[in-house]
């Protein structure tokens, strides 16, 4: 899995990928997404995890995080429940 960025600065990556690391159907995945109800949270690493980002991603039924380097590949990843996650939005 590796998120790129796009030529708004964004961070983005592919939903049947996404959808595969939370468990569930990427038509959930993108009907949760247009209803809102997917939040995304993105803290750069700092000290000796800075150029890494830790992405969190919880929807419903699910959630995932993973590490990512500064190119942007996945180095470190875990699924989570849900009720785990803060639903703090930080992008």
């Amino acid at each position: 899995m590796r998120f790129n960025c796009n030529a708004h600065g964004d961070w983005v990556v592919d939903p049947d990928e996404l959808a595969r690391k939370l468990g569930i159907s990427c038509e959930q995945l993108k009907t949760e997404t247009m209803l809102g109800l997917v939040q995304t949270r993105v803290v750069a690493g700092r000290g000796a995890d800075k150029g890494r980002s830790q992405v969190t991603v919880r929807c419903r039924e699910a959630a995932w995080q993973g590490v990512f380097d500064c190119a942007g590949y996945l180095i470190n990843e875990c699924r989570m429940s849900p009720d785990s996650v803060s639903g703090d939005i930080v992008h």
